[in-house]
Formats: C-alpha cells, structure tokens, sequence
C-alpha cells in the first residue's frame, strides 16, 4: 500500500492552484489599494460629514450586509458597521412595508360612465338608480346601484323623487326633443272610420 500516492497533485489540480492562488493576489492588491484610498478620502475630508444620496446609501448596504460587521471593521470604512447595517435595516424594513398594497384600493370610476350616469339622470328625472344602473348595464358598463348614487350625489343631483317634482317643461321637451320632431302634427287621427279633427 503506497500512502505516497495519495498526495500527489495531477497536472490540472497544480494548474487550478496555481491561478486560484494567482486571482487571490490580485484581488489582495485591488483591496489594499481601495482600502488606501479610503483612508486618503478620511484624511482629506477630516471630520466633515458625508452625504449620500438614497442610491448610494442603498448600495454601500447591499454590499456591507455581504461583508458583515466584523470585516467591515477590519477594511476600515468611511463609515461605521453600525451605520452600514442601520441603513441596510431601513432598505429590508421598505422593502417589506407593504406601501403598495395600501395604495391600492377600489378603482375610480372611468369619466365615460360618469358622463353616462349624469346624462341618463338629467335627461330621465324618474329613473331611480336601480334603473340608472340597468340603462348603463345595457350599454356595457356594470356597476353598483350604490356607485351610481354616489356619482350622482357628489355633483348635487338629488334621488328620483326629487329629481321628478323639479322637472320643468323646458326639460321634458328637451329630453323628448328626438320622439317629438317625428311627429307628424297635420295628419289627422282616425278613430274608426271616422276622421276626428
């Protein structure tokens, strides 16, 4: 039994060691070169505070949670571990407040069916909203007796009965103007045989 054997490398093993050991030195010197930087922005801005965009903030975060606070102490940053975490805190606490849910809500109503409840309600006075309703039902748009009474009560239109004792002949006339010019007034009616004038 040769132990020996066991720990000789094979060719490609010795070449993938090799470049990892390779890419970890280079990675080592662009780390020491950023850390150096880093430190020449602490010294050149000295005790002025720095201000970041929510971006940025957002960013440095991302990238701090990875690292966590142990090695954001030893890279030495411009800010403290405490202060990356905290805004990491804050950007996972908006991620998951759920504002988008509660803007959500019932949709408005399309102004074309708002046009159509104030017409039907203007030019029909003794149509309630249940029938108001069925009218918009028949032209396509479905919605609530209760939505309808309240188009209609925010732009001051009062319910059915009302709207029915207020009515005037200038308001039939013109809600029947269509049906009233096909009529033809000089043709006699006949009653039976007879011509009734």
């Amino acid at each position: 039994m040769d132990i020996g054997n066991h720990c000789i490398l094979q060719p490609w093993q010795l070449y993938i060691v090799i470049l990892s050991g390779w890419i970890n030195c280079q990675q080592q010197e662009v780390i020491n070169y950023l850390s150096a930087e880093n430190q020449v922005l602490k010294e050149k801005l000295g005790k002025k505070r720095v201000l970041l965009s929510d971006d940025r903030r957002r960013r440095l975060a991302a990238k701090g949670k990875v690292l966590g606070r142990k090695r954001l102490e030893e890279v030495g940053t411009m800010f403290t571990p405490d202060t990356i975490l905290r805004w990491h805190r804050k950007l996972v606490a908006q991620k998951w407040d759920y504002a988008e849910l509660r803007k959500q809500g019932r949709p408005r109503i399309r102004q074309e069916v708002v046009d159509s409840i104030l017409r039907f309600a203007k030019e029909n006075r003794s149509w309630d909203f249940d029938r108001i309703q069925g009218a918009l039902a028949n032209v396509g748009y479905y919605i609530s007796d209760t939505a309808v009474g309240n188009v209609l009560k925010q732009h001051g239109i009062e319910p059915a009965p009302a709207r029915q004792q207020t009515g005037s002949w200038s308001t039939f006339l013109k809600a029947h103007w269509d049906v009233l010019a096909a009529i033809d007034f000089t043709t006699p009616l006949r009653s039976g045989r007879r011509v009734v004038w």
